[in-house]
């Protein structure tokens, strides 16, 4: 399937770069490689008693492991999982006898091989394994993280990440996700640090030698992965939730009230999942623990959920807004994952989407049961509906359930498309069936899977058993191809009836037309004018029926009728054009809810770049936002008019954009001002972070002054700058800094105690125009004052300029063999690869980025690399296409 697919992207690539054929070339030669293979099922773990004693000194760790195995038939070797691993000794006990095993290594395949002079028979038996590893600086498997005390001293701990594949990394175990065992965990560490697991402790006893060792209860039956251990010095506030769980929120040492607000979050969570799901948490304590080093956003290791600090912990005086707003839906994520992944589990990483999307979208629901306040659905729109449909777009996406073999493979679906495309999926469906026959159905789920694996299609028969719809069938057309359509409208009156024409196709980046017969199972709905928030039609569009006809009842000429209430429908909606100019005055008025203001604006935009549609008329339609208010709807719009921006940097029109934003955004700036009001809103206080941002970026001097007047005084300690407006004010001086100014920004990261605030800082420091100080930001990214986590976004926050776009690619380059070694196989290496080449707008760039590629692969980012160079085409054929008409547009348009 894979290698059909990329047939035709040789095809299709063939006479634009020589470069291409060679990276297309280098990607057959790496599929012609040993086929990957499961592990041979013939012997099987139940029970892993693990003993560890990790040396936060030396950065290595002892092991001592006793597997309780079921041979399941005669063999003379045991296959199971090691990587950076030394295996000391290894015995199988079967009855009476014990033998030694001759142990060899396979490093491609990750596995340890166990050999024995005689066959063992089937039944039970007991493999014990000595072993010594390393506690690495890769922020996976068992590795140590820096930490400093209160005194400023430096220390180091001890932490798991084991998803994917990384369990391998600590002890030899069968890392797959269907070979499940039970774990009794003892750890042997300093008698002054506190040493957690998934479970609680059953026995601790000091040993006399400076340590003691710590007993843990024996865990339900789970995955390798989601086992966990953490080794540190912390504090900690606790709960109980309404069904009596005890929950832990541990901090670093001296900030355990920076844990309170998570701590409130998941007191009323776990209650809210056990209603929904209608099954108790299944574990009798649940910690959340901040981790220094920490590569993901959190981790859902069952009963011990660890988590970067910036997604765990809040300062009331120093956080703002959208960190509080952030921190609600990573604990809501994953304490979903406790049942949807942990309980019952993703039979092999193929169905990774069953964890990560699903999570995605109860997380928002969580959040709007626990701040309503937030209107959070209107935000998911923007944060995870329109991101999965930028990416899904491409000739390089994938489709939501992808094949996965080799470990290498695993990483790289960890993306938009597993997260946010699955979130919105099943946010579709939860729409098209009813929150009754949804719960219903999730419940026949875990219950018939609990403590065991599935597939999506057992999901999709749960579901189909609650609501007695054909689920399957109409799911998969959204889970085993990539893409989605675009639904085509238009209409004619007829007397008072309204006949509406819909028709649907492949939706493509570039607006090509599919050759393919791509087709959808669509639940589309209709609103009128007279009925804006709730649809008057629902219609099912078929795969093999591609056009329908709707007739609306009563609707008068003149009156406006929209696709897509809610923006439920994964789907672009692109109307006629008498349709769209009945659209806009709903826009200017306001009678069109938020959500249908931002979905329509993003379909046009996206219609634009793919050259449906000229620029202007999405130009146009921004018009109609000028007196626009609501925060989601403002900032999907910003992202979209950056995105144009950054475009229109490589033209002699910048300037002039730059002015028609900035005379958009100031009516909305005035009415925020920069002070926060009495009782004013949560969205109100992101609403005036955002447009501070853009206001000073399109270059307002009345912003850009306020900016530096208030920074000034921030520094000197005579006006301290709230929490909301930190991050635009410091991005706004630091786009005019000289030596100076940067020096006192990169002393706020020193003396900072706060690690969002660092993080915020970092974040700004690319804003620099002046070469010397994009190069003195890269450098700094590098530094030991930066934590491995963040490097990568210090780089692309220089990215923001033509200039420092081309600064950051160079530096990639330059410094690429420490990068490749320090994110390698992880999701950050292709986020920095990414979002540093995503808006370049060459053909020459896009054939540079490719070349680099072939003589540098990056095997867990190829598809990545592949989308970025697609993009870049994109982004050359956009500007070449409308430059012209927005130059005329932009003329007649600038008083």
């Amino acid at each position: 399937m894979f290698r059909t697919a990329l047939n035709r992207s040789f095809v299709h690539y063939y006479k634009k770069s020589a470069v291409t054929v060679r990276l297309v070339l280098n990607l057959f030669t790496m599929i012609e490689k040993k086929p990957f293979e499961r592990l041979p099922k013939d012997v099987t773990p139940v029970n892993y008693k693990l003993r560890l004693k990790p040396d936060l000194l030396a950065f290595t760790f002892d092991g001592h492991e006793i597997v309780s195995l079921k041979v399941n038939k005669p063999t003379n070797k045991i296959v199971l999982n090691s990587i950076d691993i030394s295996i000391k000794k290894a015995t199988l006990t079967v009855g009476e006898k014990t033998e030694d095993a001759v142990v060899s290594y396979c490093m491609e395949d990750e596995t340890a091989t166990l050999g024995f002079a005689e066959s063992v028979a089937a039944g039970d038996a007991k493999l014990c394994i000595d072993f010594e590893g390393e506690l690495n600086d890769k922020m996976k498997g068992f590795y140590h993280s820096k930490y400093f005390t209160p005194d400023g001293e430096e220390r180091y701990g001890a932490v798991t990440q084991f998803e994917s594949t990384d369990a391998r990394r600590a002890f030899p175990c069968w890392d797959e996700p269907a070979l499940k065992a039970t774990f009794d965990v003892t750890l042997v560490v300093p008698e002054d640090r506190v040493a957690l697991s998934n479970m609680p402790v059953q026995v601790e006893k000091v040993l006399g030698d400076g340590c003691k060792e710590v007993h843990y209860l024996t865990t339900p039956i789970m995955s390798t992965y989601l086992l966990a251990f953490v080794v540190g010095e912390y504090d900690y506030v606790e709960g109980r939730s309404s069904d009596g769980v005890l929950i832990r929120v541990y901090t670093p040492v001296g900030k355990k009230e920076q844990g309170q607000f998570a701590l409130e979050v998941a007191v009323k969570t776990l209650p809210f999942y056990k209603d929904y799901f209608g099954i108790g948490f299944p574990l009798p304590k649940s910690d959340l623990i901040a981790i220094a080093d920490f590569a993901a956003g959190a981790m859902e290791n069952w009963g011990l959920v660890t988590y970067r600090e910036t997604a765990l912990l809040i300062d009331q005086k120093n956080s703002s807004s959208a960190t509080k707003q952030w921190v609600a839906l990573v604990v809501g994520h994953e304490l979903a994952h406790q049942w949807f992944g942990n309980l019952v589990t993703m039979e092999w990483w193929t169905h990774l989407w069953l964890n990560e999307g699903f999570a995605s979208w109860i997380e928002y629901l969580c959040v709007d049961y626990c701040h309503p306040e937030f209107d959070i659905w209107t935000q998911f729109v923007s944060s995870d509906y329109m991101r999965a449909l930028e990416l899904d777009a491409l000739h390089n996406s994938h489709p939501i359930e992808v094949p996965v073999g080799h470990p290498d493979e695993v990483d790289e679906i960890f993306d938009t498309i597993s997260y946010s495309k699955g979130a919105s999926v099943i946010r579709m469906l939860h729409e098209f069936l009813g929150d009754e026959f949804f719960k219903k159905g999730l419940n026949i789920y875990l219950n018939r899977f609990k403590y065991s694996n599935a597939f999506t299609e057992d999901l999709w028969a749960a579901l189909e058993e609650s609501s007695g719809q054909p689920v399957g069938r109409m799911m998969t057309t959204w889970t085993k191809q990539m893409g989605f359509p675009v639904v085509q409208v238009s209409q004619r009156q007829e007397g008072s009836k309204r006949i509406i024409m819909l028709k649907q196709e492949k939706f493509n980046a570039d607006g090509s037309v599919d050759e393919t017969d791509s087709s959808w199972y669509v639940p589309v709905s209709l609103c009128t004018a007279s009925s804006p928030s709730t649809p008057v039609k629902k219609v099912l569009l078929l795969p093999e029926v591609k056009s329908v006809e709707v007739i609306l009842d009563n609707v008068s000429a003149g009156e406006w009728v929209k696709v897509n209430p809610g923006t439920y429908g994964v789907y672009r909606t692109q109307y006629s054009a008498d349709m769209l100019d009945t659209l806009l005055p709903a826009i200017k008025d306001k009678t069109l809810p938020p959500r249908d203001r931002l979905g329509l604006q993003n379909d046009v935009f996206a219609l634009a770049r793919a050259g449906k549609i000229s620029s202007v008329e999405f130009l146009n339609v921004v018009k109609s936002f000028e007196q626009e208010d609501n925060y989601t709807v403002w900032n999907d719009l910003a992202n979209n008019l950056d995105q144009l921006g950054k475009l229109l940097q490589y033209t002699d029109i910048d300037d002039a954009f730059r002015s028609f934003v900035c005379k958009l955004y100031q009516p909305i700036g005035e009415k925020m001002g920069w002070d926060p009001k009495e009782n004013e809103s949560h969205l109100d206080s992101l609403l005036r972070s955002l447009v501070v941002q853009c206001l000073a970026k399109s270059g307002d001097s009345k912003t850009i002054t306020e900016a530096k007047k208030r920074f000034h005084s921030h520094c000197d300690g005579s006006c301290c700058l709230g929490a909301d407006i930190r991050s635009p004010v410091y991005h706004t001086v630091l786009r005019d800094a000289d030596e100076e100014v940067f020096d006192r920004v990169l002393k706020l990261h020193k003396e900072a105690d706060l690690q969002e605030e660092k993080v915020r800082i970092l974040r700004s420091l690319g804003s620099v125009k002046h070469d010397k100080l994009i190069q003195r930001c890269l450098q700094f990214a590098m530094s030991d004052e930066v934590r491995s986590q963040d490097t990568v976004f210090v780089i692309i926050s220089a990215t923001c300029s033509k200039l420092g776009r081309q600064m950051a690619w160079e530096f990639i380059k330059e410094n690429w063999s420490e990068l490749a070694n320090r994110y390698s196989g992880g999701f950050l290496l292709s986020r920095l690869i990414m979002s540093t080449t995503y808006h370049f707008a060459s053909n020459d760039m896009a054939k540079e980025v490719e070349g680099f590629f072939v003589d540098h692969p990056a095997p867990a980012a190829q598809r990545t690399i592949q989308q970025s160079c697609e993009n870049i085409r994109l982004n050359a054929t956009w500007r070449q296409r409308d430059e012209s008409a927005i130059r005329e547009w932009l003329a007649k348009n600038s008083t």
